[in-house]
């Protein structure tokens, strides 16, 4: 797949992101938005996946750490035929096997249920690691949010994951720099991020242009060639990516559109769709 192609994929999880929260009146836009390029290039270039046979043994595992961020797995699964388009309209209503965070009892292609955050990192390294010990191929993929590792398990996690040289582990950071509460800088700085994961046994990929998808593919290319350590990929992504006016604002960490930002936020998405207009 080309990344005109995998660009436009993006554009189409972004409108389905806004449209299934604004169904649902409640949600998180501003760090679903900024993790559709990762999430895009994972689900439709990246991973050893199959919709028509979601459990198969030597499928590739991802792990949405950043449970938060569903709406933006859900439109992947969904366009890649999962399960029909016309369930992301019921995304965390009464009965629907989408709530507000991933549950694998539920949903088709989800390998792990999470949302406390931190958790999710655990799990990916326990199926890492499962996998080493049973001599089995997949790969597994985590992402995680920078707010996220703020969480002491994160780095229980990490110590595990260098230390056994998972090297069919993949994390990536969603480093939007906002958390609900404002800037993780003020909140409760991570920084340096990269130096950390090196100091458990990490090789780290820093990716400037963490909304390229051709960034990305490059990234994720060059941790399927290392070899005896786990990779961090650190994506500098922008909060609310592709609406403009939700962009660096960290108030819509996790409330839903009006119906005014709901039509105004599909128009400019929808112009983005247009062909030559995609960046």
């Amino acid at each position: 797949m080309t990344d005109l192609e995998l660009e436009q994929i993006a554009v189409q999880i972004r409108q389905d992101i806004i449209s299934s929260i604004h169904a649902a009146a409640s949600g998180h836009p501003g760090g679903s938005l900024s993790a559709v390029d990762a999430i895009a290039v994972l689900y439709f270039d990246e991973m050893n996946i199959d919709p028509k046979d979601p459990h198969k043994p030597d499928r590739d595992r991802f792990v949405l750490s950043k449970g938060h961020a569903a709406p933006a797995v859900y439109s992947a699964l969904a366009r890649k035929g999962y399960f029909p388009v016309e369930d992301l309209l019921s995304l965390r209503h009464i009965g629907s096997h989408l709530q507000g965070h991933p549950s694998a009892k539920d949903t088709p292609g989800i390998d792990a249920s999470s949302g406390s955050l931190g958790q999710g990192v655990s799990v990916a390294v326990g199926m890492a690691l499962s996998a080493k010990l049973s001599h089995d191929s997949y790969r597994v993929y985590s992402m995680l949010g920078d707010g996220e590792l703020q969480e002491g398990q994160v780095w229980e996690a990490a110590m595990m994951a260098g230390f056994r040289k998972l090297d069919n582990l993949c994390l990536l950071i969603d480093n939007n720099g906002l958390q609900i509460d404002g800037d993780i800088a003020e909140v409760n700085s991570p920084y340096p991020i990269a130096d950390k994961f090196e100091a458990f046994g990490f090789y780290v990929i820093n990716v400037p242009q963490g909304n390229s998808i051709h960034a990305i593919r490059e990234a994720l290319k060059e941790a399927r060639e290392m070899k005896g350590k786990p990779t961090c990929i650190i994506l500098k992504t922008t909060k609310g990516k592709g609406v403009s006016f939700m962009e660096n604002d960290a108030s819509w960490h996790g409330r839903g559109p009006s119906d005014e930002e709901y039509e105004a936020a599909m128009q400019e998405l929808s112009k983005a769709k247009e062909p030559g207009t995609v960046q």
